[in-house]
């Protein structure tokens, strides 16, 4: 018969708790960063510059190859080897994670971007509306809105994957639930804790995302 004593934990909750921002972070600066760096790759992806198109796509495809662990666990040990830079956890974790979304990200957008009406494209270039200046006021708004829950998507992914921090000693939620389950001997209790707060910051992220949907729509 299984057991749970979850009174031996609770004086370790706040201690856990501790880890929510700290995921937060992670998820939060990567996405907003990932976001720009894909747009960038997106760009360079719909260009006409031959090698920015070459460059782009093989970008993409080895970030979206490889295991994203393998990737932090290169960035965060080879950086100083490589660069003498003695890099963070926290400035590996976001480079990581960053380098990673904008992969995603950018094919997202690009798939957004060929959704809409290529006869938007003819309009603007007979107006002599420069490429730039089109692709970023007419072309990515509307891909951005088609792409919604893509990106919202991508967000709930990075948010679990920053789980991973872990591995080279960040203080998450998982980190800290982890050294929880050391101390106390019990593992399980202090893994659902991690799990039940995992599930409880992705809830929140897709209803409010499903708001901003409904708004999108409504304007």
């Amino acid at each position: 018969m299984i057991f749970l004593d979850f009174e031996r934990i609770w004086p370790s909750l706040p201690y856990i708790l501790q880890g929510i921002p700290v995921t937060l972070s992670y998820t939060g600066v990567s996405l907003f960063l990932g976001f720009f760096w894909g747009a960038v790759l997106t760009f360079c992806k719909v260009g006409q510059i031959r090698v920015l198109q070459w460059a782009a796509g093989f970008y993409t495809s080895i970030f979206r190859g490889t295991p994203l662990l393998l990737q932090l666990i290169l960035i965060y040990h080879a950086t100083p080897q490589l660069t003498g830079y003695d890099i963070s956890i926290w400035q590996a974790g976001i480079l990581t994670f960053t380098l990673n979304s904008g992969a995603y990200v950018a094919e997202h957008i690009r798939g957004g971007i060929n959704a809409v009406d290529k006869g938007q494209m003819e309009a603007a270039l007979s107006l002599g509306i420069p490429y730039f200046m089109f692709m970023k006021d007419i072309i990515l708004p509307q891909a951005i809105r088609n792409i919604l829950p893509s990106l919202v998507n991508e967000s709930i992914d990075l948010l679990k994957e920053s789980a991973l921090i872990s591995v080279i000693g960040g203080a998450d939620i998982l980190r800290r639930a982890n050294i929880v389950a050391s101390e106390k001997y019990l593992y399980f209790e202090p893994l659902l804790v991690a799990g039940a707060l995992y599930y409880i910051l992705v809830m929140v992220l897709t209803f409010g995302a499903r708001l901003l949907e409904k708004k999108l729509k409504t304007s």
